[in-house]
């Protein structure tokens, strides 16, 4: 009773610092929510981040992403590291929900005090990650977790994102998916660290890593040689290579001292991404309420002004 009536008496926000879960989830719910108690708690424990590595894994659907995260989670509790998973799962543009279904492949770490494990809907943002995404890496990161592990929505070419959440970012790919010459198209393939080309046991599994490869080549050369790493997350092959690529790469970054510039940049597109999402919430509200907005909304259906013009408009009001 005497524990119980402590921990009654300390703040959110010293439960988080503890590690306790329940107190984590809370804390992810205020962010998530868009709670102003969770702003004030991000302000609080924000000293306290900086401290995790942020790996973020990206790919198209039905790549295995999930799978990965599992088996790269029982990689870093076998070397008794901490680990916070954040799965971002599509949200449906009308009700905002999302089925958060990412939970159930990674249900063998459900019981593990040493893994938090956390599915957030996008609720309309676009490159693959929610809004709030970042911040529940840093609550993550303040309650203690030596690595945050981001898994984005895999919703296609459009999901570059994570390279503003993350310390390290891995692409993974599938063979005989034609995965290599899409992400040839959209210059995804600027954006990873190390890559991984799961399903290995593919007969076209060797084909797809020299077709990767072959793009590589043909990009832009960097200090870092992006490695190409062949997994069956489902098995547990080579996760362990995989795992060392990641640090390989961790440690290179700090070596040449991109680290921070990295993080400088992460936070800086944070800053700008939550101002941005901000606003146009108050702007879509504005819609609901001001007449003279509905107005100007009205002008453009009747073809009267273009959306340009409008937005413009809009823009001078907003300044004044």
């Amino acid at each position: 009773m005497a524990d119980e009536a402590k921990a009654a008496e300390r703040t959110l926000a010293e439960r988080v610092v503890a590690g306790e879960g329940r107190a984590l989830a809370r804390a992810i719910s205020l962010v998530e929510n868009r709670e102003p108690e969770g702003d004030a708690l991000v302000a609080e424990l924000f000293p306290r981040t900086g401290r995790a590595r942020v790996v973020g894994l990206t790919g198209p659907p039905g790549v295995g992403k999930s799978t990965l995260i599992g088996a790269l989670t029982s990689h870093l509790r076998k070397a008794d590291r901490q680990v916070g998973v954040l799965s971002i799962d599509p949200s449906s543009p009308f009700t905002q929900g999302a089925v958060l279904g990412d939970r159930i492949r990674l249900a063998d770490h459900f019981l593990d005090a040493g893994v938090f494990i956390r599915s957030m809907a996008t609720r309309g943002s676009l490159g693959g990650l929610a809004e709030a995404a970042l911040q529940a890496a840093l609550l993550m990161d303040a309650a203690g977790k030596d690595d945050v592990l981001l898994e984005t929505v895999g919703v296609g070419q459009g999901e570059i994102d994570v390279v503003d959440h993350a310390d390290t970012v891995v692409l993974a790919l599938m063979p005989g998916s034609g995965d290599s010459i899409q992400a040839l198209k959209a210059g995804v393939m600027e954006i990873p660290d190390v890559i991984v080309v799961n399903k290995c046991e593919h007969p076209l599994a060797d084909t797809m890593v020299r077709e990767v490869r072959a793009v590589l080549s043909l990009g832009p050369q960097r200090s870092w040689r992006v490695p190409v790493v062949k997994t069956e997350a489902a098995k547990g092959v080579g996760i362990e290579k995989l795992a060392e690529s990641i640090d390989e790469h961790r440690d290179h970054i700090e070596t040449e001292g991109t680290l921070g510039e990295r993080r400088a940049r992460n936070l800086r597109a944070e800053v700008i991404g939550i101002a941005a999402a901000r606003l146009r919430r108050d702007l879509e509200g504005r819609a609901e309420s001001d007449p003279d907005f509905a107005g100007l909304l009205e002008s453009v259906v009747r073809r009267e002004t273009d959306p340009a013009t409008a937005a413009r408009k809009l823009l001078e009001r907003e300044r004044k």
